[in-house]
């Protein structure tokens, strides 16, 4: 397994050198829209630990993000009356992991309705800001 990145776009977000839609912060995660949403409402949930993936994340960095990803699945949820969620994790290429730090996907669901493909494609600003509102919104209320 390759070392840590600190130049990954994650890594890049973290230490404030590239824009995001931030929906949730503490001390130890922080959750944003995903730029290439495959959803409305597609959150990403990043540990502010440098860990590349589940192999060398420390306990304590999975314990937040398991904690802020079941924070965030509720107001994702709420502020999309979804009828569920998919959740997912990716670790190294071969398991389909393409940023190399440690996230979590939170994407709502509709019967009957597929995720859109991942096509590269970036949503625009003004709705990834607006579906962040609904769910920082929800996350008051919850």
């Amino acid at each position: 397994m390759s070392a840590y990145d600190p130049s990954n776009v994650f890594a890049k977000i973290l230490r404030g050198e590239l824009p995001s839609q931030t929906v949730y912060e503490d001390a130890e995660t922080l959750a944003i829209m995903d730029i290439m949403p495959r959803a409305d409402g597609h959150v990403l949930v990043l540990p502010k630990a440098a860990c590349r993936n589940i192999f060398d994340a420390p306990p304590e960095a999975l314990k937040a993000v398991a904690l802020t990803t079941q924070k965030l699945s509720h107001a994702v949820k709420a502020a999309f009356d979804a009828d569920g969620l998919t959740i997912q994790q990716f670790n190294e290429s071969a398991g389909g992991q393409v940023v190399f730090h440690l996230h979590v996907h939170v994407m709502p669901r509709f019967e009957g309705v597929a995720l859109r493909p991942h096509t590269g494609a970036m949503e625009k600003p003004e709705i990834l800001a607006a579906h962040a509102e609904k769910i920082r919104a929800a996350l008051k209320n919850s």
